[in-house]
């Protein structure tokens, strides 16, 4: 049974029970006011635990969980304050990944994986234009075409252009309009890097949660800062990893700690402009998910950027000081106040806004999974380094890692796009036989090699379930559809 963590001290000490993490959290508060450094403290102390831990680092900040800390002299005054006696200097077993590969290990998904829904909400498509894209991938489906990066996905739609008067009947119009406003959409995601998210060795999960010798939890870091230049790319891919963990990990129930703790920092990407039927899937995953052993805590500077639906299963919270010079500022004040149990001893809604930087109002649950009441703590400090890392430390964490090698070389196998580039050169060689020889123009199939490479993509993508149907996982089976493994 591993020890509570301290997550900091007032008139009492507060802790956060293992056994409870899977209960999801929320750490929020105003820029400047200590939710790194909580989100931090946090994260080592899972570690420690034994817990693999998923952090997205936005500005660069929390690559120093892989270094000792001792250098900052607000942490040594913090730990004298708190009494932390036994207080250790250590660095994490850390994991850099990176979308764009530039600071860690590359990360992808397949355009199969991904799935309509999120891939639709990435392309910020209409209702109309959705349900297009919904017929190229049932008719890559329904020809065991895998879908593994973004030009399989072109080829895709130009497949179901040509065809749209065979497809009418059976799939519905397919209008010239709404292809062309796909591909430029899919144009505009390239131009600003998102083909990068897409192709092969797609990143298994099970990499994320891994153990050093020592037993200490993987903290995996995601290197953010370029990628908020792209938010909905952000936000579509926590999404994605979200639904493949529900998918693939086993229900485990309640474990003594989680298998995985995930940290989601800028937490309102993930539901901003989301549609209504994507917002009920996501408080499905994250009520259900829990059952995974998996927690997940969301890092916001406020808490009404996340739905009601959502906040409502967060039993763990930290919150730091809040700004209420506007109405919506004070809305969100009354909000967060009103979360959490009463302390007779505390007038939450005031104090929100005189904590100071590294100081919060928090509340976790007891080992009855009844919320405590709320305590206002400072917040004990990270052994770790606080503040991003050099270069060569990032090199040197990088050449050291388990998956060192794995992702780096991409993959490029036998796809929708070549499967189609083959069959119209098929097509147009049997026009030119047919213009000088009429006996050539009965209609032939791909060559040999083309079906064989096409019945070897299809058995990778259908594994050890002979005649699987081709299907993309879209927050998991919720959507009622199966697996593409």
């Amino acid at each position: 049974m591993p020890n509570p963590i301290l997550v900091g001290r007032g008139v009492h000490s507060v802790h956060l029970l293992p056994g409870m993490a899977n209960r999801h959290g929320l750490i929020a508060g105003a820029t400047g006011t200590g939710k790194t450094v909580t989100l931090q403290r946090l994260a080592e102390s899972f570690s420690r635990c034994g817990v693999p831990v998923f952090v997205t680092d936005i500005k660069g900040d929390l690559a120093g969980l892989s270094q000792p800390g001792g250098d900052n002299r607000r942490v040594a005054e913090r730990v004298r304050e708190l009494g932390l006696e036994g207080f250790e200097y250590a660095g994490c077993p850390v994991t850099f990944w990176d979308i764009f590969a530039e600071q860690g290990h590359p990360v992808r998904t397949t355009v199969s994986e991904m799935g309509p829904l999120l891939l639709g909400r990435l392309l910020r498509l209409n209702e109309v234009q959705e349900g297009v894209l919904d017929v190229a991938f049932r008719v890559a489906d329904e020809n065991g075409w895998l879908l593994l990066d973004l030009k399989d996905l072109r080829a895709m739609l130009v497949h179901v252009a040509e065809q749209a008067g065979a497809l009418r009947a059976t799939h519905g119009n397919v209008s010239a309009a709404s292809i062309g406003a796909i591909q430029r959409r899919l144009l505009s995601l390239e131009q600003q890097g998102g083909s990068s998210l897409f192709g092969e060795p797609a990143l298994d999960i099970h990499d994320l949660i891994q153990t050093d010798a020592a037993g200490r939890g993987l903290v995996n870091v995601l290197a953010a800062d370029r990628l908020m230049h792209t938010p909905a790319v952000y936000g579509a891919f926590l999404l994605w990893l979200l639904s493949e963990l529900f998918e693939q990990l086993p229900e485990v129930g309640d474990l003594d700690r989680p298998r995985l703790v995930l940290f989601f920092d800028e937490a309102h990407l993930l539901f901003d402009d989301a549609p209504k039927v994507l917002l009920e899937k996501i408080e499905q995953v994250v009520r259900l998910i829990r059952s995974k052993g998996v927690g997940v805590y969301f890092v916001s500077q406020n808490p009404l950027d996340l739905p009601d639906t959502v906040l409502g299963q967060l039993g763990n919270r930290v919150q730091h000081a809040l700004r209420a010079y506007t109405p919506r500022e004070q809305k969100a004040v009354r909000a967060a106040a009103q979360t959490f149990r009463p302390n007779p001893a505390l007038d939450v809604e005031r104090v929100i806004g005189e904590l100071g930087v590294g100081e919060a109002l928090v509340s976790t649950l007891d080992a009855d999974g009844i919320p405590t009441m709320v305590e206002r703590i400072l917040i004990a400090p990270p052994g770790g380094r606080i503040g991003p890392i050099t270069a060569a430390e990032r090199q040197a964490i990088l050449g050291d890692s388990l998956v060192a090698g794995v992702y780096e070389r991409a993959i490029d196998r036998v796809s929708a796009y070549e499967i189609l580039r083959e069959m119209a050169a098929q097509s147009a060689a049997t026009v030119d036989a047919a213009s000088t020889d009429p006996r050539a123009a009965r209609p032939r199939g791909p060559r040999r090699g083309t079906m064989e490479a096409m019945a070897t993509s299809a058995a990778r993508a259908i594994g050890t379930q002979l005649g699987r149907q081709i299907v993309r996982g879209v927050l998991g089976s919720l959507f009622g559809g199966t697996r593409r493994r």
